[in-house]
Parts: structure tokens; C-alpha cells; sequence
């Protein structure tokens, strides 16, 4: 990328900006798993509780969610490098932030809201630049394989790297690292070269930014009510989708009178794409949701500590890095929807595995099975989701798409962490009976990510827009 991509220029893209591009992806995905480790710290220091941690948590991936979609506009108007390296800069000054924060107030400003607001400028220019660099499938398969990879290995390693941090130095040392990788990226993005000029003239449409940010906050905000006041929940729950829904008929309204809107209601008409957004969705919902469960169970039931914690999930690092690196090889083998089955299948095999040995046995190897069959799961199918869903769409469209495809899979992080975690945490004292109920509900959303992939075409070319 360091001009225009053309379709010769791939061996030597490959070489180098692909790194800081999967780099970033890598750090984003870290930050919303490494904190699980650190509940019992955190919460000494801060003087909170795991409610508090897990809001922190959810809110760093609910600010994702909520503000992917606008930034992924703002591309076109700013350019896609310079909301890279914006989002970067913001990033780190939110990491520095957390690593010295008194407070959880101030935690939550630095963690959730900088790190939040950052990584919805810098993710959706990855897609973006990574999309438009390559026009075949396989090379394409090759350079999401990367990315996607090490987003998963970053959430996957997010609590063994933060353990180990967290019991060698301090948890704050783990935000300090996060700022270290952060200069890294930057140092390495200058070869990285915008393709197409930005459009400061292109419209924005701040209203549907708006009601789009609004409608998915109060919907998560509500999910965290449960167990608490079932009242609260549902108002918010309504307020949400009132907005969602005043959302979509707001772009719509925009579209007929010739205005461009936030999102065209044709991302939404492309079936395979659909199929495709609800795999990514469930598929992160189901890796940060066990994250999540497994770490606070770990430690508030089990009494481990934070590298304890931590090395267990070495399994599903490692599940996640074999079949990652193996993206390109069973990209030519098998087809998307195939591997995207099988993913599912293999992650819902692990929640099975997860949930039987758990009563069968209290040792730390117990969990070690099911979390590397999920780690393999999750592996085989972030590739080809990303894909199925970046290639339905042409060039003039990556911008929103990729916005929408990363806005979902962030959707599904925070999902992941605020049902599974409120199940766990409203009966932390029964113990595993409530670990169990968690595991249940991932295992469902699995399930339904499951008949999501078996219903996409086995052909790629089905995902051509209409």
C-alpha cells in the first residue's frame, strides 16, 4: 500500500503494511479481554467491584459498537491513514490514561471512552485499506487471515499477556504495554499510503449518527440491568429499539429524498451479507462472553489468581493461532460456508466439553479442552465471515460496509460480555450453577450462529449485491 493497490502489487503489500494494519487489530481485540484477569486487582486498587470491571469492560465495546458506523463514514470525508493514525493517537493517550487512573471514574474515561473512541476511527480504515488493496478472493482470504488471526489471537491472548503482566508488575503495566504497541504502529504506518483521496465535501449524516449511537446504547445499558430491576431493563430495552427504529426510518426518509445516508438500507438486502454479519456477531459474542465467564469464575469461585487466570486460556490462544495460520491453505480447500459451519461446530463441541468436566473435576486441566476446541472454532471461521461479508460489496461501498460489518462484531463483544456476565455475576455465590447458566446461553447463540452459516450460499459469487 504504498500507492494505489493494483492487482500486481500484492506480494510486495504483503511485506509490510499489512503488519501495523494487523498489529491494530490485534491491540483493539487485547483491550477488551485482558481486564478479566485483573477483577480482583482492579478492584483493590480502585476500591470497586466486578460490576464495576465488567461496565468498564462492556462500555470500552459498546462505544466501539456505537461509534464504528459514523466513523467508518467520516473515511471518506478525513481519509482512511489519517483516521488510522487519529484513532491511534487517541488510543494511546486513553492507554496512558487507564495506566495511571486513581480512580474507576477515571479509568472508565481513559479505558472506555478514549480506547473506545480510538479504536472506532482506526478499525474500520483496516478493513478498508486491506479491501481495497486486494481484488481476488484468495489474496484477499490472505490478507483478512492475517488480520482477523491476530484480532483473535489478541483476544484470545488478551488475559494469559495481561495475567503475566498484571502478576509480574502491575495491572497498570498492562495499559503501558498497550501504549508501547500503539508507538509501534505507528512508527510502521508510515510506508501505508491513502489509495484514494479523501472527500472533505461528502456529506455526514449526523442526525442517523445520532440515533443509531443512541438506539444501541440503551440496549446494552438495558442487558446490564437484568437481575437487578427487571423494570429499568425493559424501559431501556424499549427505548433502544425506538431509536433503532426511528433510525431506520430516518435513512430511509434520506434515501428517497436523494440524500446520502449514514447507512444505505441496501447493505441490508444483500442476503449473504446478512447471513454473514450474524455469524461475525455470534462468533464474538461467544468469545468474549466465555472470556469473560471462564476468568471472573476462575478467580472469584476457583481463587486463582491473575497469571493462574491467565494461563489457562493458553488452550484457546493457541486453538485460535493453529487455525488462523491455516485460513489461507483451507480457503482453497473448503468452501467459506463449510468452514464457517465447522467453526461453529467446534465452538459449540468446547462450551459441551467446558460445561461437562467442570463438574467432573476441580484442577486447572478441566478447562483445557473445551477452551482449545473453542480457540479452533473461532479461528476457522474469522476469516471467511470477514470476507464473505467485505466481498459482497463493491469498492465504492467498503467504507459503510466495513463500518456496519465492524460496528456488529463489536455489537457481539459487548452482547457476550453483558449477558454472559450479568448471568454469572447475579449468582456468583451458587457458584457452578450459575458458571453452567452462563455456558448455556453462549452455547445457544452459537447455535444460532451455526444455522446462520448453513443457510449462506456455497458459491462466493452469490454474494454479489443486486
Amino acid at each position: 500500500m504504498t500507492g494505489p493497490a493494483a492487482p500486481g502489487s500484492s506480494a510486495a503489500f504483503a511485506k509490510s503494511p499489512l503488519t501495523p494494519l494487523a498489529l491494530a487489530q490485534f491491540i483493539c481485540s487485547f483491550a477488551g479481554s485482558n481486564m478479566n484477569v485483573m477483577i480482583n486487582d482492579i478492584g483493590r486498587d480502585l476500591n470497586t467491584t466486578v460490576k464495576g470491571v465488567q461496565s468498564t469492560i462492556t462500555l470500552f465495546l459498546l462505544i466501539m459498537a456505537v461509534l464504528m458506523i459514523p466513523c467508518s463514514k467520516l473515511t471518506d470525508r478525513w481519509g482512511r491513514k489519517r483516521c488510522f493514525l487519529a484513532g491511534l493517537t487517541l488510543y494511546g493517550i486513553g492507554a496512558l490514561t487507564s495506566a495511571f487512573s486513581p480512580t474507576l471514574a477515571v479509568l472508565i474515561l481513559g479505558n472506555s471512552v478514549l480506547e473506545g473512541v480510538g479504536t472506532a476511527l482506526l478499525i474500520p480504515p483496516v478493513y478498508i485499506l486491506a479491501t481495497m488493496a486486494f481484488d481476488d478472493l484468495r489474496s484477499r482470504a490472505r490478507a483478512f487471515g492475517l488480520i482477523s488471526g491476530l484480532g483473535g489471537v489478541g483476544a484470545a491472548a488478551g488475559p494469559l499477556i495481561g495475567g503475566f503482566i498484571a502478576t509480574a508488575i502491575t495491572w497498570r503495566a498492562a495499559f503501558v504495554f498497550q501504549a508501547v504497541v500503539v508507538a509501534v504502529i505507528v512508527f510502521l504506518s508510515r510506508r501505508i499510503a491513502d489509495p484514494v483521496p479523501p472527500d472533505p465535501t461528502r456529506p455526514f449524516d449526523a442526525a442517523g449518527a445520532v440515533l443509531s449511537a443512541v438506539g444501541m446504547f440503551f440496549v446494552v445499558f438495558g442487558i446490564l440491568q437484568a437481575g437487578k430491576n427487571a423494570l429499568l431493563m425493559t424501559a431501556f430495552l424499549v427505548v433502544g429499539v425506538g431509536f433503532l427504529i426511528w433510525f431506520f426510518l430516518h435513512i430511509r426518509a434520506r434515501e428517497r429524498a436523494g440524500k446520502e445516508p449514514l447507512l444505505t438500507t441496501r447493505l441490508f438486502r444483500n442476503r449473504t451479507s446478512d447471513l454473514g454479519l450474524v455469524t461475525q456477531n455470534m462468533q464474538w459474542l461467544v468469545l468474549m462472553g466465555t472470556s469473560f465467564v471462564v476468568a471472573v469464575f476462575l478467580q472469584k469461585v476457583r481463587g486463582y489468581n491473575a497469571i493462574q487466570t491467565g494461563v489457562v486460556f493458553t488452550a484457546a490462544t493457541a486453538g485460535i493461532l493453529v487455525s488462523s495460520l491455516a485460513a489461507e491453505r483451507l480457503a482453497k480447500k473448503h468452501a467459506q460456508k463449510n468452514l464457517i459451519s465447522a467453526g461453529f461446530a467446534m465452538t459449540v463441541a468446547g462450551i459441551a466439553v467446558l460445561l461437562a468436566l467442570v463438574e467432573a473435576s476441580s484442577r486447572v486441566v478441566a478447562f483445557v479442552p473445551g477452551l482449545l476446541l473453542i480457540g479452533l472454532g473461532v479461528g476457522v471461521m474469522l476469516t471467511p465471515s470477514v470476507n464473505v461479508v467485505q466481498s459482497s460489496f463493491p469498492e465504492e461501498q467498503q467504507g459503510e460496509i466495513s463500518g456496519l460489518s465492524r460496528s456488529v462484531s463489536n455489537l457481539g463483544s459487548s452482547f457476550g460480555t453483558a449477558i454472559a456476565g450479568t448471568i454469572l455475576i447475579s449468582g456468583l455465590a451458587e457458584g457452578n450453577r450459575s458458571y453452567a447458566l452462563a455456558m448455556m446461553a453462549l452455547a445457544i447463540f452459537a447455535l444460532v450462529g451455526l444455522a446462520a452459516a448453513i443457510r449462506l450460499p456455497a458459491d462466493p459469487g452469490d454474494a454479489v449485491t443486486p
